[in-house]
């Protein structure tokens, strides 16, 4: 660790110091979680007032958002984030957003004091105990996993529309957003997995082939979390809980249900798979086209998921995502070979055919 690397983190240490000898948890028993797959950390405040957690989100410091009124052409120039429309971390979305999915019923952390202009914040502590940690029994498993299609029920139970929600822009889920999260695919798994380095030309016949898929959706009208995963969801007593939703936008309600069936981290029973997805298509306004939208957006998410793993092994160094990639291809692999994936599909074999053997 580099001497400048060293006084960052002795200065952040003091900074969250300082932050909470401002809240009701300044005697509280710090204890150390570890970071998630962003630079966000996680301290479990013991001993004070209520269970709670300290977030220390320094990006929500130093980066902004995507701009609601950025056309294509600035969230291009903008790059990644804005092309996204993520969060930037900010913890203003977190906060909005956790009200958000506090009124459509969902159970998620209260945020009991903040400040959001250096990036920490502490909310309450729904428990220790995630669903992946608690589906070690197959009976276990699919009562957890049906109180978590109850939420997903909720959340889809009304329309939604982009806009200023609670004072943050809450966008949609649009083609250029799904674009940039693909090309993920071809800019670091199909070199680093293949050593397949795609020619100008062939990404953009890639990039096309997915514009031509995109097209095929239905519209965007639901809150989506985006990160619908057993790692995010808690067990309480009441219902589940549900974690890492700051990414909410509006887009489309099969994008949650893939992340929940076809999870990266743990391979959910075959029969429950099964039951789930028959009850995400049969509550849905329109089956086929929720039908549709699951097969894309599983494709979608699963060519995203293999370019941030391989990026998260490869150029930040946290090698224990190389084990959760084989999983994940399998996932891709069974998304390309649905109908509405064709146009991807031939394309690909046509330029990484390693990918398919």
């Amino acid at each position: 660790m580099s001497a400048e690397v060293s006084t960052a983190m002795d200065e952040r240490a003091a900074e969250r110091s300082a932050f909470l000898e401002r809240t009701d948890w300044a005697s509280a028993r710090i204890v150390p979680l570890g970071s998630d797959a962003s630079i966000r950390q996680y301290f479990r405040l013991e001993d004070g007032p209520e269970p709670a957690l300290l977030m220390d989100a320094p990006a929500a410091a130093m980066e902004p958002p995507c701009p609601p009124d950025a056309d294509e052409r600035r969230r291009r120039k903008l790059g990644y984030g804005a092309m996204v429309r993520g969060s930037a971390n900010s913890l203003l979305a977190y906060k909005a957003t956790a009200e958000v999915l506090a009124e459509r019923g969902l159970l998620v952390p209260r945020m009991l004091a903040d400040d959001l202009e250096h990036g920490f914040a502490i909310v309450s502590d729904l428990g220790a105990e995630l669903v992946s940690d608690a589906s070690t029994k197959p009976e276990r498993e699919a009562e957890l996993y049906r109180r978590a299609a109850d939420a997903l029920d909720k959340l889809r139970e009304k329309e939604a529309k982009p806009g200023d929600v609670h004072g943050w822009p809450v966008q949609a889920y649009d083609y250029l957003a799904y674009g940039a999260e693909v090309a993920l695919l071809d800019e670091w798994f199909l070199p680093y997995a293949y050593g397949k380095k795609l020619a100008d030309e062939e990404r953009t016949r890639l990039a096309d082939a997915w514009g031509a898929v995109f097209a095929k959706l239905s519209p965007a009208r639901h809150y989506v979390h985006r990160d619908f995963h057993a790692d995010n969801l808690v067990v309480t007593e009441e219902r589940i809980g549900v974690l890492d939703f700051q990414d909410l936008m509006v887009g489309q309600a099969a994008y949650d249900w893939v992340s929940l069936i076809e999870d990266a981290r743990r391979d959910v029973t075959p029969g429950l798979r099964e039951e789930l997805y028959a009850r995400a298509v049969s509550g849905a306004d329109d089956p086929h086209a929720f039908e549709t939208d699951y097969a894309i957006l599983g494709a979608q998410r699963n060519a995203k998921i293999l370019g941030l793993f391989m990026r998260l092994v490869h150029r930040d160094g946290k090698p224990r995502y190389e084990s959760l990639i084989p999983r994940v291809r399998n996932f891709f692999l069974q998304d390309l070979a649905r109908p509405p994936l064709a146009e991807v599909r031939g394309v690909l074999v046509d330029l990484c055919p390693e990918l398919f053997q």
